[in-house]
């Protein structure tokens, strides 16, 4: 069973972030082949953490050595080969790994998108629990292509909209 546990610091306000969280990281398993996850026998953890841009530059530079805030960060606590034997665990709990948002910057893009700062939230969550089975977009063009396409579906089953349409004003 996949549970998630949300930490939400300042600037971020407490406005229903875990439950979105969870929903979120329900609905990005559940479009993988490691949906089952979602109602395994085992528990296996997910931890969003919603925090500062200044945080999270902290955390890229560190981690990345990128010295910027950036919208999401994904630290993978299980090799994506292991996913599958998940089951196996020894003591039948599993992190899967951490996911880290930066207020500004995801507040920012919501403007730019013209979207709400939930949905686009969702969306990074959506982003970062794929990097954490493995996904990365960064490998090459069909890979990207392959990530966006779970995120639309994903995002799809909570009711948002496909976020990679250009939309011309």
């Amino acid at each position: 069973m996949i549970h998630v546990e949300t930490a939400v610091e300042a600037p971020w306000t407490e406005a229903g972030w875990d439950a979105l969280a969870a929903r979120a990281v329900t609905a990005a398993l559940s479009v993988t082949p490691y949906g089952a996850i979602v109602t395994a026998g085992y528990a296996a953890e997910v931890s969003v953490l919603l925090t500062s841009d200044d945080q999270v530059r902290t955390l890229n530079r560190e981690y990345r050595q990128k010295d910027k805030a950036t919208n999401v960060l994904s630290f993978p606590m299980v090799q994506a080969d292991m996913l599958e034997g998940l089951a196996n665990s020894d003591d039948g709990e599993v992190l899967l790994g951490d996911i880290v948002l930066a207020h500004g910057v995801c507040a920012a893009e919501a403007a730019e998108k013209g979207v709400t700062v939930e949905n686009h939230a969702t969306h990074l969550i959506v982003h970062g629990l794929l990097h954490l089975l493995g996904y990365d977009h960064e490998l090459g063009e069909a890979e990207a292509d392959h990530m966006e396409e779970l995120e639309r579906a994903a995002l799809g089953s909570l009711g948002i909209a496909d976020p990679y349409i250009v939309r011309e004003d």
